[in-house]
C-alpha cells in the first residue's frame, strides 16, 4: 500500500528506463535533497556540518569509486587512499603551478592524474584476480606513499611535509565557511553519484558487470576484457581522487601524506561491505554507518557512565570501537553479504505487499 506501483504506466520506453522509474523514489529523492541542500544549511550548526556531514559526503564518494571497480567490476582493490593522495596532491599542484586554474579544474585534473595512476596500476589485472589483484594494489598504496614523501615538488619542497590548502574561490566567492564548503561538497558528490547511477545503466556499466561475473563468458559475447577492466580502474580512480582533493580542500585543510595512510583503504573497504557491495546506496549507508557510529560509541559510554558512576577510558571505548566493526563485518559477510542497502530493497519488497503477507 505505502509503495504500490500499481495505476504507474509507462507509455515510453524514456519513461520505463529512467533512474527512478517508481513515482515515490522520485519523490523521496526530491525531499532528501530538499533537506540537504536547504534544510540542513540552515538548522546545522558547525560542528556538524564540519565533523560529520562533510566526511561523511567525502567517503560516501570515495566508496562509490570503490564500489564501481570492486562491485561492479569485481576488481579488488586495497590502494583507494593512494588514488585519493594522488588526487589531493595533484590539485594542490594544479591550483599552485598553473595560473588562473579554476578550483573545480584542479579537482578535477586530481581525478585525471589519479585515473591515469589507477589504469598502470591495474594493468595486472589483466593476467591476475582476487587476492593476488589486492597486493598488487597494496603495492600502489606503499609506492604512491614512498614517491610523495621522495619527491619534494610534489609537496613544493616543504620540509614539514604539510602544506596548507589554497583557499577555494569560484567565480569570485570565497567559499571559507563550515556551510560553503558542505554545499560545495554536497553538489559535487551528489552530481557525480548521479553520473555513477547512469553509468551502471548504460553498455558500460553492463560490461563491468559482465567481467566481474564471469570475464571468460564476457569475452565470448565480445566485451573486450582489456578495456573493460582498465576503464573501470581509471573510472574508480577518477572518482577517488576527487575524494582526495576534497578531503583536503573541504575537511582537512591541509594537504599531507599521513592522511592517506593504509587506515583509510581499509576504512572504504569496510564502507562498501557493510553498506553493500555493488550498490550506489550502500556506498553512502556504509559511509554513514562508518562515520557516525564511533560518535554514537561515545556518547553511549557517556550515558553509561553517567547512569553507573563507571568512568569508561577513552583507549577502551577505541578499541572496543575497532572490535565491533570487525564483528560486524564478519556478520554482515555471513549473514547479509550485500550489506545494508539489501536491507533496504528487502524493505521495499515487503512495502509493496502491506498489509498483505510476503
Amino acid at each position: 500500500m505505502l509503495y504500490r506501483e500499481a495505476g504507474q504506466f509507462k507509455s515510453t520506453y524514456a519513461a520505463d528506463q529512467q533512474i527512478f522509474p517508481i513515482l515515490q523514489d522520485r519523490i523521496g529523492i526530491a525531499l532528501l535533497l530538499a533537506a540537504a541542500f536547504v534544510v540542513v544549511p540552515v538548522f546545522a550548526d558547525q560542528y556538524w556540518l564540519s565533523a560529520i556531514l562533510v566526511p561523511f559526503l567525502i567517503s560516501a564518494l570515495a566508496a562509490l569509486g570503490l564500489n564501481i571497480l570492486t562491485g561492479y567490476a569485481g576488481q579488488l582493490s586495497l590502494g583507494t587512499a593512494a588514488f585519493m593522495a594522488v588526487g589531493a596532491f595533484m590539485a594542490y599542484n594544479a591550483q599552485l603551478r598553473i595560473p588562473g586554474m579554476p578550483i573545480i579544474g584542479s579537482f578535477a585534473l586530481g581525478g585525471l592524474s589519479a585515473a591515469a595512476v589507477g589504469i598502470v596500476f591495474g594493468l595486472p589485472s589483466l593476467r591476475i584476480k582476487g587476492f593476488y589483484l589486492a597486493v598488487a594494489t597494496l603495492a600502489c598504496q606503499f609506492f604512491v606513499l614512498w614517491a610523495i614523501n621522495r619527491i619534494g615538488w610534489l609537496s613544493n619542497y616543504s620540509s614539514s611535509g604539510v602544506i596548507a590548502a589554497q583557499k577555494i574561490v569560484i567565480l569570485g566567492y570565497v567559499f571559507d565557511t563550515p556551510r560553503d564548503k558542505y554545499l560545495l561538497t554536497l553538489t559535487i558528490v551528489s552530481l557525480m553519484a548521479l553520473a555513477a547511477k547512469n553509468l551502471m545503466r548504460s553498455e558500460t556499466g553492463r560490461a563491468f558487470m559482465a567481467v566481474r561475473d564471469m570475464d571468460v563468458a564476457a569475452s565470448v559475447i565480445g566485451i573486450p576484457i582489456m578495456k573493460t577492466k582498465l576503464l573501470a580502474f581509471g573510472i574508480s580512480s577518477f572518482y577517488c581522487g576527487v575524494a582526495g582533493a576534497l578531503y583536503v580542500y573541504c575537511y582537512l585543510g591541509n594537504v599531507e601524506p599521513e592522511a592517506f595512510t593504509l587506515d583509510l583503504s581499509f576504512r572504504v573497504l569496510f564502507m562498501i561491505i557493510i553498506g553493500g557491495v555493488g550498490s550506489i546506496l550502500g556506498s553512502f549507508l556504509g559511509a554513514g554507518f562508518i562515520v557516525l557510529f564511533p560518535i554514537f560509541l561515545n556518547l553511549a559510554s557517556g550515558w553509561i557512565s553517567h547512569a553507573t558512576g563507571i568512568d569508561i577510558p577513552h583507549a577502551a571505548v577505541s578499541n572496543s570501537e575497532q572490535i565491533i566493526f570487525g564483528g560486524l563485518i564478519i556478520f554482515f559477510l555471513i549473514v547479509e553479504p550485500h550489506g545494508l542497502a539489501q536491507l533496504w530493497r528487502i524493505a521495499k519488497e515487503k512495502l509493496r505487499l502491506w498489509p498483505f503477507p510476503h
